[in-house]
């Protein structure tokens, strides 16, 4: 095996990050492009160091008429390298990035859980990681979407999602592949700009690197990196204020609005502008059907100050928020539906 710098950058970020244990089952996600073809190669390297059970899954979106082409291009590999393959095939439309992103990762759980593995590893980069930045900015959000590729996540109890490469970019993988002459996909659909994150990819990015930075993924891609730490950081400090500022629930009476959520201003009022959003948006994830939205968090938030009665409009959920003295209480309407 030719042990090349790249393969030492993961070595040491599978050790120094505690990415992966020892002897465990590693289901790789492969596209068939130069990323995850990188990935599975690194790995299959590293392999007799760490003693893993690797095994090779394709998601077939049929959004393109070569998509079956594909599959088979990757089984082939898998083959030759004498990899087990899974396939999962879609059976419906998938009409959004968003949908294929849910959709793919269900498809990987479903596969790991029937075959016993404990990982499944993508091919995501530094590049991947500045284009999420980038692409969540564009949109609006605070720093938990800005650093929302993190290196490892709970998919379940048992499986935990892992990206290696996020400190590699893809001109790195892209030198690696030919280096090894690995029989790269081109995916068609990543020249089509109806798709916000190929603009990013194709036109900003490189844009950003001639008349700013030339090393502006990896700036970037740190830049999230620190946020991760920092969100952790936050994350906690409000798990620990809600839990101070938390009253008990309590039932009224079945035709009463029920109070699910009691939190005491007092208490509230001591911490940090940060910290209160962030404790109104724990608080709200857990009774909306989506994500609460900024208006959302803002109008809980209001409620910390406001004067005794105030109360807000119905959140998505049904759900009303009102000041009660010294508590803020979020009252269910009896005859409201749960969210899913």
């Amino acid at each position: 095996m030719v042990w090349t710098p790249l393969h030492a950058k993961i070595h040491r970020a599978i050790r120094s990050r505690h990415l992966f244990e020892r002897n465990q089952q590693l289901l790789v996600a492969v596209s068939g492009g130069q990323d995850s073809l990188c990935l599975i190669k690194l790995l299959l390297d590293l392999q007799s160091k760490w003693g893993w059970k690797l095994g090779i899954a394709h998601c077939d979106h049929r959004w393109r008429v070569d998509s079956q082409a594909n599959a088979q291009h990757v089984e082939t590999i898998a083959k030759t390298w004498g990899v087990s393959f899974y396939l999962e095939i879609a059976t419906q439309p998938l009409n959004s990035e968003a949908a294929a992103r849910d959709w793919r990762y269900q498809a990987l759980n479903a596969i790991a859980q029937s075959h016993d593995y404990q990982y499944i590893v993508t091919g995501h980069t530094a590049s991947d990681r500045a284009e999420t930045l980038i692409y969540n900015l564009i949109r609006g959000t605070g720093a938990d979407g800005l650093q929302a590729l993190t290196w490892k996540r709970p998919l379940t109890a048992q499986i935990l999602l892992v990206r290696p490469l996020l400190e590699v970019t893809r001109q790195e993988t892209a030198q690696f592949c030919q280096e090894f002459q690995l029989p790269i996909w081109e995916d068609s659909t990543n020249q089509d700009y109806k798709y916000a994150r190929n603009r990013i990819r194709q036109e900003l990015i490189p844009y950003l690197q001639e008349n700013f930075n030339p090393k502006v993924e990896s700036a970037i891609a740190q830049t999230a990196e620190l946020l991760q730490a920092e969100v952790e950081y936050l994350e906690q400090a409000a798990r620990e204020l809600r839990a101070e500022a938390m009253g008990d629930r309590e039932t009224i009476s079945s035709s009463s609005p029920k109070i699910i959520v009691r939190l005491n201003r007092r208490v509230l009022q001591k911490a940090p502008l940060a910290l209160q959003r962030r404790v109104m948006r724990q608080v709200l994830q857990q009774i909306l059907p989506d994500a609460p939205s900024f208006e959302h968090i803002e109008k809980l938030t209001a409620l910390i100050t406001a004067p005794n009665r105030a109360q807000t409009d119905p959140f998505p959920s049904g759900a009303i928020a009102q000041v009660q003295g010294d508590w803020i209480c979020l009252q269910q309407p009896a005859n409201a539906a749960k969210p899913d």
